[in-house]
């Protein structure tokens, strides 16, 4: 069983009152990759019309990349395109053509309209994948509740296999807008992190613990989420809402987790970080922002001033994040782990 839940809340509000509106951007911007570098194998259309925010998976000879594509702006309906990036072009910064394949479409009813924000992460030696699904009825002004879901695949026998769509109880369920930003953690149990928008409009980042036997399903199947525990349940007074960015890292024996924030203002795109412990928990945070839209690629674009984690692995004492700069192109930036833990280390939440 997970902890209590009026001890989460205890723990959220003190992270809360660390945090102040300020940017302290430690992120080594490393490479930007546009749509017109990009072409698609499997597809007669085989130049996305837009490439971004995507997650990542560090391999032995560069980034394997899972990014979010679309090829025309008339619903905007996304799939998943995945290419790599060579540690030689990453580091020399040359421009490229990338030849890359769709192998995550909209297939079913929960992602009909449209594969959205990849997080890809491994659990028990196995690559899982979990996105926002659009569902089907994501346009239909008549029903307002679950637009989107999350969805997860996992890479067995060469190809993406989808297994579960995740949903919350009954009593729920009737007041979720929106459940996206997600991905599993394998824990103390097997936690779904995810980012609820009910009909309250507020947002909620929240964990819930996963049934027993999802890891070894073998046919796709609609998982009720329980045990649902809210995190950070009110957002700071400068922001209007949270989401998880990347799935977790794990340093020593803790859990390095990006979040972004968006201001009430002028509704810009941040991100900050923290640790977790095996249980979910926040044991520290960073004061401030560590990385904000500054770049003309992050500053314009379909949406401006975004910047939007989706992936993140180690390698060589950096964190390598991948992103979407303003929902029109794909990020590979790189933050100094030091320097980032100390900061942490020096924000324990006690």
């Amino acid at each position: 069983m997970i902890v209590d839940r009026k001890y989460w809340e205890e723990i959220s509000y003190k992270a809360g009152r660390k945090r102040r509106f300020e940017t302290v951007d430690l992120v080594e911007r490393m490479y930007v990759i546009t749509s017109s570098q990009i072409r698609i194998k499997n597809h007669p259309v085989n130049r996305p019309r837009s490439v971004f925010n995507p997650s990542m998976k560090i391999t032995e000879n560069g980034i394997r990349i899972y990014a979010r594509v679309t090829l025309g702006y008339y619903t905007y309906a996304s799939a998943v395109a995945e290419f790599d990036v060579s540690f030689e072009d990453l580091y020399s910064k040359r421009k490229k053509e990338f030849t890359a394949d769709l192998t995550i479409l909209p297939s079913t009813r929960y992602d009909f309209w449209g594969v959205e924000d990849p997080r890809v992460y491994e659990i028990e030696g196995n690559t899982y994948v979990t996105y926002c699904g659009r569902t089907v009825s994501y346009f239909d002004s008549h029903i307002r509740v679950e637009r989107t879901l999350p969805i997860t695949a996992v890479f067995r026998n060469g190809r993406w296999e989808k297994i579960a769509v995740f949903r919350m109880p009954d009593e729920i369920r009737s007041f979720v807008i929106s459940d996206k930003n997600a991905f599993m953690v394998k824990a103390k149990d097997l936690l779904l992190f995810h980012r609820i928008h009910m009909l309250n409009e507020k947002f909620y980042l929240s964990v819930c613990k996963i049934p027993e036997g999802v890891l070894n399903l073998d046919h796709f199947e609609e998982v009720i989420v329980g045990d649902n525990i809210t995190v950070l349940e009110e957002q700071t007074d400068f922001e209007a809402k949270l989401g998880w960015a990347t799935p977790p890292v794990r340093v020593n024996d803790e859990f390095l987790v990006l979040i972004h924030a968006v201001d009430k203002v002028m509704g810009v795109y941040r991100v900050f970080a923290v640790l977790m412990n095996d249980e979910g928990l926040f044991t520290a945070v960073t004061p401030f922002y560590i990385m904000e839209p500054r770049e003309i690629y992050e500053i314009y674009g379909d949406r401006p001033y975004v910047v939007f984690p989706c992936g993140a692995g180690l390698k060589d004492g950096y964190l390598y994040i991948s992103y979407g700069g303003a929902d029109s192109v794909v990020g590979i930036g790189r933050i100094k782990l030091d320097k980032l833990l100390e900061i942490l280390y020096e924000n324990r939440i006690e």
